[in-house]
């Protein structure tokens, strides 16, 4: 059984100006990689829909949804800043919007009988962007999005929502601490960008913050205690992950020195969880990673471990 990859063209025309890091070759880079790999003989691809208001409205106020699309440029020449590191350019809004509707696209894919796993090759990414805030180049929160679809229409009960990006999936936690129904873990570096998590209390919620220079080992080493017996006990329904490979040792945008065996463990262990637990069913979305070779490497053995030899 093969994965679902899915993307949309205007992800690769979202652009926040020159040199930013957050760029349309991040997708390039991953799309070359599953080429050379002979990855992309395993995936079937799929071009994601537009994410409705309603959908966006789940996890998002609308307030801050309306003022998104009004701030959308209208011009091609035009930028305009969201955040201080975010900004839209005449495409953006409708990437946003595929980006998101790619995680929807995922869960229902996931729920029928044909695909187990899916992998959302998207940006804008999301887990920085909270219930009525775009940050750190999110403007919706697509793995929320997408859990909350889950939830809502297709009935289940228990979501899982694993984040190993190297920063703390702020907005994520924010839209969900509290809410039973979801176990959110999130890895990251700290203190670093943008300096929460370490001292969360929702019972929901297992975070594991980690000092610059953590390795492999040191990583597997919070994993196995932290999150492998929460989430046993939890037995989800659905497993969502939130995929940054920023961690990477090449990567300089963090201090992480995880490497692409690193990112091939902790999805073997996702994958484990949900052959275990909810029929295989992983919905992955792209979040951070940014030297391009060390993505286009992450993201072809992650995809390899998702389709699992379990």
């Amino acid at each position: 059984m093969n994965l679902a990859l899915i993307s949309h063209q205007t992800c690769m025309e979202h652009r926040m100006g020159a040199h930013h890091p957050e760029c349309p070759e991040r997708l390039h880079a991953i799309q070359d990689r599953l080429i050379a790999s002979g990855m992309e003989m395993l995936v079937t691809h799929f071009d994601s829909p537009a994410a409705t208001i309603d959908q966006l409205a789940r996890v998002h106020d609308r307030a801050y949804i309306q003022s998104i699309m009004d701030a959308a440029p209208k011009t091609d020449d035009a930028l305009t800043w969201i955040d201080g590191d975010t900004a839209m350019n005449r495409h953006s809004l409708e990437a946003a919007l595929h980006s998101a509707g790619a995680a929807i696209l995922g869960v229902d894919l996931v729920m029928g009988d044909r695909y187990h796993t899916a992998f959302c090759s998207v940006r804008p990414p999301g887990h920085h962007a909270g219930r009525a805030k775009a940050s750190g180049f999110c403007i919706f929160n697509n793995v929320a999005i997408g859990a909350a679809h889950a939830l809502e229409h297709h009935g289940l009960e228990r979501v899982a929502i694993v984040d190993f990006d190297v920063h703390h999936g702020d907005g994520t936690e924010e839209i969900f601490a509290g809410d039973e129904r979801i176990l959110f873990c999130s890895s990251f570096q700290h203190p670093f960008y943008p300096g929460t998590g370490a001292d969360s209390v929702a019972p929901n919620v297992v975070n594991l913050p980690m000092p610059r220079l953590t390795d492999g080992e040191a990583f597997k080493a919070k994993v196995e205690a932290s999150w492998l017996p929460r989430l046993n006990a939890f037995a989800p329904q659905l497993i969502m992950v939130s995929a940054g490979f920023d961690g990477h040792v090449e990567d300089d945008m963090a201090h992480f020195n995880l490497r692409e065996a690193d990112f091939g463990w902790i999805t073997r262990e996702i994958h484990k969880l949900a052959t275990k637990y909810c029929k295989e069913r992983v919905v992955s979305c792209l979040e951070g990673g940014y030297t391009l070779s060390a993505l286009g490497r992450c993201v072809s053995t992650h995809i390899d471990e998702l389709i699992g030899h379990v």
